[in-house]
């Protein structure tokens, strides 16, 4: 088993909590990180889990777990947490996890899980759904493909994630989220290979040459997976396409550097918009 065999890696630090008497890592937490794995996997996948598992109609159970030690992980190790389907039965799925430190196997791990009715527990088919999904990021495809449009065709599932990200998630009122400015602005959302939107961001023009992009969200569980900068990287492509000079946003401060890797530089001081921290950032296009 090699590092490199894996696609999904989620990258941890060994805790002093999960060190027991012998300093090395007890045995158990081996399942924990396994565990932490599964969640990446899911996240790679671009599903947020609850929500992905209603649409598709049940749910997954682990039903036995193998664990292979080679060597222990010590306090302050980076680990690698890596997974992998290996195999798709009518109701089961198999799983490898290889935990590694640098390119040292520390342990393998073998998971079946099995699709099942969330009520009674009792398995169903994996959907066809899943399937694909699972095998195409086994081969390496998108997860996720981007959609630019307008209000009329985009913005029911713009909201969609708007709402839980702008409305649910940071309590700022739907009378502030929503604007008379969705109507003319060009939409960008991102669907998983479930059909369902996972981030989205919109493109307005101030002025001739001047354009502006806001309303940038991603759904809380799938951060981390640069959907954001994809969604980002289309619309500034959409500006300078139509010839645009300049792109400003007001970044939530708390993004500001997500924005400064993308090319956009702080202008003046942070400021207070909708009860959040905010700073404008610009980017010229003048350049490329």
């Amino acid at each position: 088993m090699k590092r490199q065999d894996f696609r999904c890696v989620h990258r941890l630090r060994v805790r002093w909590a999960e060190v027991d008497a012998q300093k090395i890592v007890f045995n158990a937490h081996y399942l924990s990180y396994a565990d932490v794995g599964m969640s990446g996997y899911w996240r790679a996948l671009a599903m947020p889990y609850e929500a992905a598992m209603r649409k598709l109609g049940g749910d997954v159970f682990l039903k036995k777990a193998t664990v292979e030690y080679h060597a222990s992980a010590r306090m302050d190790d980076v680990l690698d947490v890596c997974m992998r389907c290996v195999r798709i039965g009518n109701s089961s799925l198999g799983y490898e996890c290889g935990i590694f430190a640098g390119d040292r196997w520390l342990a393998g791990i073998e998971l079946v899980y099995v699709f099942a009715d969330p009520a009674t527990q009792t398995s169903r088919p994996v959907p066809q759904e899943l399937r694909d999904a699972i095998g195409h990021f086994e081969a390496g495809d998108d997860m996720v493909s981007l959609t630019l449009g307008d209000w009329a065709a985009l913005g029911k599932d713009a909201f969609e994630v708007r709402k839980a990200v702008f409305i649910e998630e940071q309590g700022i009122s739907v009378d502030i989220e929503l604007d008379e400015l969705d109507a003319t602005a060009v939409h960008a959302v991102a669907f998983n290979r479930l059909g369902m939107p996972v981030a989205t961001g919109r493109l307005l023009q101030d002025a001739p040459g001047q354009a502006r992009i806001g309303r940038m969200a991603v759904a809380r569980v799938l951060r981390g997976q640069r959907w954001g900068r994809a969604i980002l990287d289309a619309l500034v492509q959409e500006s300078r396409k139509r010839g645009d000079e300049m792109v400003t946003l007001h970044a939530q401060c708390s993004a500001e550097g997500f924005y400064r890797r993308a090319g956009f530089e702080a202008r003046g001081e942070p400021y207070d918009e909708a009860g959040i921290a905010h700073i404008t950032m610009q980017r010229s296009l003048a350049s490329g």
